[in-house]
């Protein structure tokens, strides 16, 4: 239930708060007069009375519009200046996601990230645990003659990123490592030592970095997850191919941890199972 407030404070508020919007915007008395089309004696007694009476309605709606600010605001019902429709662009944003390795983008948000957990649930393998083979078979094709120094420039980030304080939790699906496995599906045309020294690398890195990076395994025929990355509570982004969702609010980038935290929760392979899992797979691929 909303608390309420005595009309004396609310209208002191209001003065308070079209004060405040005026001398941040820069706007005049006149110049605001002009805008809400009132006499400036009108703003003038806006600003400078003393009573408990608020003023009509369009007249707080047209100071609102005119100063780019909440109406909610100037009468003390919110905690936020901004309009909706700002609230609503600086909450949500759709951003492109270029076919290339760590793009500008992705590597800004791990930065402003860094230190916090970080939540991940690649389209594939996550590319920061990629041997430099995987990754020229995987994006030359769309590189093409700048692949060398795009692959290094990348490499130089994913180290950067592996590197931070940040822990990461990685969730992928099964069918995803059985597929890597067993060069099927995507990875049919990924030659066996690529494979073979992705599995070692796997295997090698899982190691090194538990418990501070850790990777969970969900069945996909219980559970299903779109690729999204959770940047502590910052931020949450959902990748859907030419583009990313990005979602600033609290709200939504709790239901987005509340899902990874299930994919973790409900995991088929937990993360001190991985490599054990990852071993047995090559194994009984007969790839040895």
């Amino acid at each position: 239930m909303q608390k309420k407030t005595d009309k004396r404070l609310r209208a002191d508020l209001f003065r308070t708060r079209l004060a405040e919007a005026m001398r941040t915007r820069g706007t005049s008395q006149s110049a605001l007069a002009r805008s809400v089309g009132v006499d400036r004696s009108t703003i003038s007694q806006l600003l400078k009375g003393s009573g408990a009476r608020l003023p009509n309605a369009q007249v707080v709606g047209e100071c609102a519009a005119a100063l780019g600010i909440s109406a909610d605001w100037l009468l003390g019902l919110t905690d936020r200046p901004e309009t909706a429709a700002d609230i609503l662009a600086n909450t949500m944003s759709l951003t492109e996601a270029p076919r290339a390795l760590v793009d500008e983008q992705i590597f800004t948000w791990h930065k402003e990230a860094a230190g916090y957990k970080i939540r991940h649930v690649p389209a594939g393998l996550p590319d920061m645990l990629k041997t430099r083979a995987m990754l020229e078979w995987e994006y030359a094709p769309h590189l093409g003659r700048s692949t060398d120094q795009a692959i290094g420039a990348s490499q130089d980030r994913l180290a950067w990123m592996r590197g931070t304080q940040s822990d990461y939790e990685i969730a992928l699906p099964l069918f995803e490592l059985e597929s890597f496995v067993q060069g099927v599906g995507y990875y049919r045309d990924l030659p066996h030592a690529v494979r073979r020294e992705q599995v070692e690398n796997l295997l090698e890195v899982a190691g090194q970095l538990y418990p501070r990076m850790r990777i969970y395994l969900f069945d996909a025929r219980r559970l299903f997850s779109a690729p999204v990355t959770i940047f502590g509570p910052l931020l949450a982004v959902v990748y859907i191919g030419r583009n990313y969702m990005a979602f600033r609010d609290t709200e939504r980038v709790q239901a987005l941890t509340t899902h990874f935290d299930m994919l973790v929760r409900e995991a088929h392979v937990t993360a001190r199972q991985f490599a054990d899992h990852l071993q047995g797979l090559w194994e009984g691929a007969g790839t040895g």
